[in-house]
């Protein structure tokens, strides 16, 4: 499995020419399945290409890596913590 990283300066989309790219060198090593991340964003073009193949590609933008660096404490740090509370409907019953 492939996993390159791809850094684009800000407003810039991967396309569709690297995303082939990195299917060509997937293929190169025989990999049957890739993980393309990038910070930026992918353009339209890419994912539909990505869609119409046969090979399990999966594209990581800078929003869903965000999301994932969130979900799974990499790279980040709790500045605040809030308690929930729910009515303890016991206390109300009478006895």
């Amino acid at each position: 499995m492939g996993i390159p990283t791809y850094d684009q300066l800000l407003g810039a989309n991967i396309g569709r020419p690297e995303i082939q790219n990195f299917v060509g060198a997937l293929a190169g090593k025989k990999a049957p399945k890739g993980i393309f991340i990038t910070t930026s964003a992918f353009h339209e073009n890419a994912r539909e290409y990505v869609a119409g193949l046969h090979q399990k590609i999966i594209l990581i933008d800078g929003r869903r890596l965000a999301e994932l660096m969130i979900e799974h404490g990499i790279g980040v740090a709790e500045e605040h913590a809030y308690s929930v509370k729910k009515i303890d409907s016991d206390y109300f019953d009478e006895a």
